[in-house]
């Protein structure tokens, strides 16, 4: 969404970074306009089904499934690089209270996108399983192809349905519109638009919040696919008015989130 983070914010996120890698687990991400990390505020609960590459993180983070045992989420969500098997996946399920559906799947590996440490943005992320899961692959907006970023989107998760709230134990979906980078910056004027995408009303209501980070940001292609345009990375609070969610732009680092998977459907190392 935005190119180019100032020294403060990159600082930010080798912080962040740094106490990842040496705890593992992450906490809220605090924006560079000093809020919270992005269940879905103002949304509709979400059908079983609906969303069926949909994924929930142990360390409460969103993701999607993008290769049979390859999940796709936030840098900020994960440890740094390597073999790790603290996380699991819950797939295939639409309250996460009720076990007899879906499945939860251990994680063997991690990597982390090597230029998030040092600039704060490129905020991804892949979470190997350690089987394979009968969950769909969610298709990724190509390289350079911004022909999506336009109109509305769809965000769904199960993060805080009011800012400051607990998450949710059912997943919520909602609709929200494409800001343009020129509007964003003057909510977020460390916006990186190169690697970043912004979504969401001017009068606020409708956003990502606590819990949701990691998880996509979809839109149906022309052929009536869902592809995952944006991932959920951070903003001011939740749904607050002149401060849409900030999201990483999938078609930036869409190629080099393909290259680290491969053919068998795992991370390459």
């Amino acid at each position: 969404m935005i190119s180019g983070r100032k020294r403060w914010a990159a600082l930010v996120g080798v912080c962040v970074a740094l106490a990842l890698g040496l705890f593992g687990q992450p906490a809220a991400q605090a924006s560079p306009a000093g809020g919270v990390t992005p269940s879905v505020v103002g949304g509709t609960d979400a059908a079983l089904g609906e969303f069926p590459w949909m994924v929930r993180l142990s360390m409460g983070c969103g993701g999607a499934v993008v290769a049979p045992r390859v999940v796709l989420t936030a840098a900020h969500c994960v440890r740094r690089t390597g073999a790790y098997t603290g996380y699991t996946a819950t797939i295939g399920r639409v309250r996460l209270s009720d076990t007899s559906t879906g499945q939860v799947i251990r994680s063997t590996y991690v990597y982390r996108s090597p230029q998030y440490p040092s600039t704060g943005t490129y905020d991804w992320a892949l979470v190997e399983l350690q089987t394979a899961t009968s969950a769909p692959a969610l298709a990724l907006a190509n390289q350079g192809d911004t022909s999506l970023n336009s109109g509305n989107f769809t965000i769904v998760g199960w993060g805080a349905t009011r800012e400051g709230g607990p998450q949710s134990d059912r997943l919520k979906k909602a609709t929200v519109p494409f800001v343009s980078d020129a509007s964003c910056d003057n909510a977020y004027p460390e916006l990186a638009p190169a690697t970043e995408i912004c979504a969401g009303y001017a009068q606020g209501g409708v956003d990502t919040c606590q819990g949701d980070s990691g998880g996509p940001m979809v839109k149906r292609a022309a052929t009536g696919e869902w592809r995952e345009v944006g991932i959920t990375s951070y903003g001011n609070g939740c749904a607050r008015p002149g401060y849409p969610g900030v999201y990483g732009e999938v078609q930036a680092f869409s190629n080099a989130i393909k290259s680290r998977i491969s053919p068998n459907g795992t991370i390459v190392r």
